[in-house]
């Protein structure tokens, strides 16, 4: 790259990335009745890849381009950085839980409801379990039980998409700030810094 990009064109790459983030996080994917109790992950599992390749791709080609070492050209790649790890982690984790899941389910006999009381479901609903378990060819009770832990594992998931989308696009804000010729990451203080950097350092310093 023969000329510095503009702040106006770092906060773009900021913006693509929080967009692409948000597209993993509400995507859908129609689930097999056997499977139908991880209808809620099969979406961000079957995205997250894809987008997670074309975020590292994107990453090689701005490192390939030879930015200008300026602090808002820095500041952009490890902004850019940090979001790429985190939702690769958070991928990761979502994977993770789906696999114990599967395991679960694919060890599950007809033993029992795993202590799930369906008589506090309304009638309509109760037969709608009941099909749907059947279906997946688990007991109504751990069926319901494998959905709460794919709710609750798309939840994480989400919550952690929502905070990337949220940093890169705080990032791009401060790209476009006439103050950011003053973005330094010597150590000028943790508000040179970029959000999900400092939310990871903030999160460390808690733990301690």
């Amino acid at each position: 790259m023969t000329t510095a990009p503009t702040h106006a064109d770092l906060a773009l790459w900021l913006v693509e990335a929080a967009e692409a983030v948000s597209g993993i996080a509400t995507a859908r994917h129609t689930a097999p009745p056997s499977r139908s109790h991880l209808h809620p992950v099969l979406g961000p599992l079957t995205a997250g890849p894809k987008a997670i390749t074309a975020l590292a791709d994107r990453l090689e080609h701005l490192q390939a381009a030879r930015l200008p070492t300026t602090p808002a050209s820095l500041f952009t790649l490890a902004s850019y950085v940090s979001a790429l790890g985190w939702l690769t982690e958070s991928l990761a984790d979502l994977t993770q839980a789906v696999d114990l899941l599967v395991t679960e389910a694919d060890q599950a006999d007809d033993d029992g409801d795993s202590g799930v009381d369906l008589s506090a479901y309304a009638p309509q609903d109760r037969q709608a379990i009941t099909v749907l378990a059947a279906e997946a060819a688990l007991p109504p009770g751990l069926y319901l039980r494998l959905l709460g832990r794919a709710l609750l594992a798309c939840a994480e998931f989400t919550e952690a998409c929502a905070e990337i989308i949220g940093a890169l696009t705080e990032d791009a804000h401060r790209l476009l700030d006439e103050s950011v010729s003053a973005v330094r990451l010597d150590g000028e203080g943790p508000d040179s810094l970029p959000t999900l950097v400092r939310s990871l350092l903030s999160r460390l310093e808690e733990a301690r």
